[in-house]
């Protein structure tokens, strides 16, 4: 089963919740535990993409060459960039106190488990510890989800 269209159909909906939050002028919080919760997800990001290291990104969600990595965020959550999205684009929303923006964020958020899902797929066939490493560990909540 190709799983690439339906990463990248994901992608797209990431990018149009984020457009979306951008053009209502809610991409970035204003109240201080929002910006906490936003500054903290940029953290996050960072943290991933340097543990992830110079692997490139690919829009459509396949698995890149090295060996699968568990160490720094990615011992904590499958997903850390994901996750730092999310987080980031929630923080946003709930603190804008508006549908619009709401649902924004709940159209990253299904881009982004469209994507989890495909990724997860295609990394269980790439590497064989990858079902052990995801009974283990978090997809996008430390100890919850």
């Amino acid at each position: 089963m190709d799983l690439k269209p339906s990463s990248l159909l994901g992608f797209g909906l990431m990018i149009v919740g984020i457009v979306l939050l951008t053009r209502q002028h809610h991409l970035f919080a204003g109240s201080a535990p929002a910006l906490v919760v936003q500054v903290l997800a940029i953290g996050l990001m960072v943290a991933a993409r340097i543990t992830f290291g110079s692997r490139s990104f690919h829009a459509g969600a396949d698995p890149t060459a090295g060996g699968l990595v568990t160490s720094g965020p990615y011992s904590l959550l499958r997903h850390p960039i994901y996750a730092a999205v999310l987080y980031f684009v929630w923080a946003a929303a709930l603190d804008s106190r508006s549908w619009s923006s709401g649902g924004a964020a709940a159209l990253t958020t299904a881009g982004a488990a469209v994507r989890m899902f495909a990724e997860e797929q295609l990394l269980a066939r790439k590497y064989p510890d990858y079902p052990a490493y995801r009974a283990r560990t978090a997809r996008v909540v430390p100890f919850v989800l």
